[in-house]
């Protein structure tokens, strides 16, 4: 699944094409793409036809347009969440379609005319919706990306991520204080810190040297402190290499792949040596996937 980096990518990718444009025509060629969203296929269409675009955010894995509002309350947006193999691609007007192409967007832009915007889908786990923007609880910018303090409603559940401003490293210790659960279970968990997925957990484990079964509750402060470090770097070095791309399906919007692969320390090298201590790379079953890590460097306390 895209995680934080590869969809801070798509919506880097795509604000400067989209941000300022009018959605001319909207396409539905697949319902599931719409399993989100509120309403029938035309109530879709017709929330969206006609409307600007005002900005492009990413709170976690999620990440949305706004919506000129005008007369419409409360205040809208278009929200995507990648599911397991979505993509969202820039395109000429009229070009052929995507082999798993679920909706298309054209919109007209002031500076570069005319683009469509893809949403393509492998697996159909991804999906688009119209949805209400509520008030932040803590009044801070709903997301990276805009400065209102407004988030799409369903993405709202969802804590903040580690590389947002408005991340609170206190409170996120004192929630690690509270949880009995392996500190990995505990970091995919999208209502305590939001946008970290299976690559990241274990890289940023093996980075601050911590079993991935430790329990949330021993981390000492100091362990908390080199997590949340370890955490940054690990998803900040991810977003200037594009990313992570095992195949085709996680691409930027031009279907570019990222090469951060080639940077991974823990994940998906079982079996070959740490890079740090030469100890062979240990893979186990971890909720219906694998993990990663070095039981000689993350030894278990």
């Amino acid at each position: 699944m895209p995680e934080l980096p590869e969809v801070e990518v798509v919506r880097a990718g795509l604000e400067p094409a989209v941000v300022g444009s009018t959605i001319a025509g909207v396409e539905v060629l697949d319902g599931r793409a719409l399993t989100r969203h509120v309403g029938s296929h035309d109530d879709f269409t017709a929330r969206l036809s006609g409307r600007a675009v005002t900005a492009a955010v990413r709170r976690g894995k999620f990440l949305w347009l706004l919506l000129e509002s005008a007369a419409i309350e409360p205040a809208e947006a278009l929200i995507g969440h990648l599911g397991m193999s979505g993509q969202l691609l820039l395109r000429a007007p009229g070009a052929p379609r995507e082999r798993h192409e679920r909706v298309r967007l054209a919109i007209d832009h002031p500076a570069h005319g005319e683009l469509a915007v893809v949403f393509a889908d492998q697996r159909t786990f991804g999906s688009l919706a119209v949805d209400a923007l509520v008030p932040t609880a803590d009044g801070a910018p709903g997301g990276w990306g805009s400065d209102a303090p407004l988030v799409a409603s369903q993405a709202a559940h969802i804590a903040r991520d580690p590389l947002d401003p408005a991340f609170d490293d206190a409170a996120f210790a004192r929630g690690l204080g509270r949880r009995a659960s392996a500190i990995k279970r505990v970091l995919l968990d999208q209502t305590v810190v939001s946008g970290i997925g299976n690559i990241y957990a274990d890289e940023a484990l093996w980075a601050a040297r911590i079993h991935p079964e430790t329990p949330a509750s021993a981390l000492s402060t100091r362990a908390v402190r080199t997590l949340l470090v370890e955490i940054r770097a690990v998803l900040q070095k991810a977003l200037a290499e594009g990313g992570t791309s095992f195949d085709a399906q996680y691409v930027n919007v031009n279907g570019q792949a990222g090469y951060f692969a080639h940077s991974l320390n823990a994940y998906g090298r079982h079996g070959q040596p740490c890079p740090r201590c030469g100890g062979a790379i240990r893979r186990e079953a971890f909720m219906n996937r694998s993990s990663h890590y070095c039981p000689r460097c993350q030894r278990k306390r």
